[in-house]
């Protein structure tokens, strides 16, 4: 896997230092010495968008390509951007660097099984049941295998960001997480056609999930709505925000035309009900998007209820997300009541297949005819 890393900045100098295992540095096709404990290399963006090098305090050149190789499959090294100065990580496995107009691209080169386990990591955080793990690490492969050729033009397959999976490998929760990624070893989601599918996850659905065509307008053959009971008392299932008035009506009246001196409708625009998730705000035929709610003043999540209170909209509301596919809290609720990982993905993803492309791919093969 070849992985876009803090795609978030505009890198113009970056320190890498010794881990676990030493590296080759190389320089364009010049290798210029070994990264060893309490050694670093200290690079950045010059002119002509080369990028120069020093190993310790030593100047070594500028080329237009730097890459630091392990030694051995698993090494690590630590990452610590200075201009401008992001919070040090670490990453497993090689990394090339080359300059740009943008600042310096820095790609992590690095086997399919490492790259899963910082993404769940990034995506899952600590302290989680094995069976949790193994449901993202089925649902980051599935993706990965996907959209691996997302940014090709830009010289790597997928980036850290979310858009593609958060990947800020840190290493800190590694023993779980791996073994999570090891007992899936090729197994990933398909829909009825035998293609990957889209595996759409959020914080928490608030007790119902969301229709892929209330926050996308797209269709999802095998993702419809459905109540999810295991996410209801979590830590992030209700929320109540305030706004005033002014700004609420504003924001309806000038954008979407509410009609805000009908004489039943004009009444209603501070009072919205949602026992069920919607699309819209009050009825379909006014044409405003929940969706656009949510994002013009930073909801947690388009499924809300609100009152007028004071010069205030107060609303209160279930959920963190979009809604979509999975729900990260009821999942992890499922994994600790002692739910199987295939069980809870069926349970949020009820019309794919769970299947073991190593398998497949291995009885799928012709049978070798004797004297061939």
């Amino acid at each position: 896997m070849r992985i876009g890393v803090l795609r978030d900045y505009e890198v113009q100098r970056i320190v890498f230092a010794y881990d676990e295992g030493s590296y080759n540095i190389i320089g364009d096709t010049t290798e210029l010495g070994t990264l060893l404990p309490n050694e670093f290399v200290d690079l950045s963006l010059t002119e002509g968008n080369k990028v120069s090098i020093k190993i310790g305090t030593v100047e070594s050149g500028s080329y237009d390509k730097i890459m630091l190789v392990a030694t051995k499959l698993g090494n690590s090294i630590t990452y610590s951007t200075r201009t401008p100065q992001v919070k040090e990580r670490k990453y497993r496995e090689d990394v090339e660097i080359t300059g740009s107009d943008n600042g310096l691209t820095i790609v992590n080169m690095v086997d399919m099984s490492y790259y899963l386990g910082g993404v769940v990591e990034s995506e899952g955080g600590g302290g989680r049941d094995l069976e949790y793990y193994k449901v993202q690490a089925v649902m980051s492969r599935t993706y990965a295998l996907k959209y691996k050729d997302r940014h090709n033009k830009e010289g790597f397959g997928l980036c850290d960001r979310v858009h593609c999976q958060a990947y800020h490998y840190q290493l800190r929760f590694a023993p779980l997480i791996d073994s999570a990624v090891q007992q899936t070893k090729g197994v990933v989601m398909t829909d009825s056609r035998n293609q990957l599918v889209d595996a759409y996850f959020h914080a928490n659905c608030g007790g119902q999930t969301s229709e892929p065509d209330y926050v996308w307008n797209n269709k999802v053959a095998y993702l419809n709505t459905f109540k999810d009971t295991f996410c209801i008392y979590t830590k992030q299932a209700t929320w109540e925000k305030r706004i005033p008035q002014s700004d609420w009506s504003e924001f309806l009246v000038n954008l979407y035309n509410y009609p805000i001196t009908d004489s039943v409708l004009g009444s209603m625009i501070f009072t919205f009900n949602q026992p069920e998730r919607a699309a819209f705000f009050q009825y379909p035929w006014l044409g405003i998007p929940l969706r656009d709610i949510r994002t013009k003043f930073n909801l947690k999540s388009t499924f809300f209820n609100c009152y007028p209170e004071g010069t205030d909209v107060v609303l209160r509301g279930r959920g963190y997300g979009h809604g979509v596919g999975l729900c990260q809290e009821g999942a992890m609720k499922m994994a600790k009541y002692g739910y199987s990982y295939r069980q809870i993905l069926l349970y949020y993803f009820p019309g794919v297949k769970v299947v073991n492309q190593l398998e497949q791919q291995f009885f799928s093969q012709r049978p070798k005819i004797f004297g061939e």
